[in-house]
């Protein structure tokens, strides 16, 4: 299954290319709804699920991290 990264936003703030992201999320690619069952913009900024553990995912949704590992046990190595 494939999977991306998608940005959370304050609340009331619209997606824009210099919006700060309040909280990355783990998404099946496509979905709006992060794997913790956060609603996410359709607009909101994306990254490639190979940048998860990386400075540029941070701050990272616990929850999304701990149910990703669960599907992709391998990306501990």
């Amino acid at each position: 299954m494939e999977h991306e990264m998608r940005a959370e936003y304050e609340e009331g703030v619209l997606p824009h290319e210099d919006t700060p992201v309040k909280k990355w999320h783990m998404t099946r690619v496509g979905a709006t709804t992060a794997m913790c069952g956060q609603p996410l913009a359709p607009a909101a900024a994306t990254q490639t699920a190979g940048q998860w553990g990386t400075a540029k995912a941070q701050p990272f949704c616990r929850t999304c991290g701990v149910m990703y590992l669960e599907e992709h046990p391998q990306d501990t190595d």
